[in-house]
């Protein structure tokens, strides 16, 4: 259990980000890509996605209020899902409360996402550190 937790505290930011974590295993769809950057063949920024599944290019952004709906946090917000867009990457934003009170909606809402990113062809998008 203490390495399991240890794990996990280097992998996620977040309270809300460990419970992403834990659902994502209890799903069957775990990913080791927490909190890396994306960029494009040539270089440009993407994002930063809470979570991230390269096999198949689905992005997971947990979005809290505090951070993602003042003025700015939600212009940053506006942009970085044009970003996605533009280089073709799926995201699915989650709002941290539901992770707990909703789980089983996140879930299907996850595995929804998964096989709808597998479904089309991988972005040309590189994961970096």
């Amino acid at each position: 259990m203490p390495r399991r937790l240890l794990t996990d505290a280097v992998l996620v930011r977040s309270v809300a980000e460990k419970d992403a974590l834990d659902i994502t295993r209890q799903a069957g769809v775990p990913t080791d890509h927490w909190n890396k950057r994306l960029f494009t063949l040539d270089g440009q920024y993407v994002g930063t996605p809470d979570a991230w599944w390269d096999d198949v290019g689905l992005a997971w952004e947990i979005d809290s209020t505090s951070f993602h709906y003042d003025r700015e946090g939600y212009e940053r917000t506006l942009d970085r899902n044009a970003r996605y867009a533009a280089a073709g990457v799926l995201v699915l934003q989650t709002l941290p409360s539901r992770l707990r009170t909703d789980r089983a909606a996140v879930i299907r809402e996850l595995l929804s996402a998964h096989r709808a990113a597998s479904a089309t062809p991988r972005p040309p998008v590189v994961l970096m550190s």
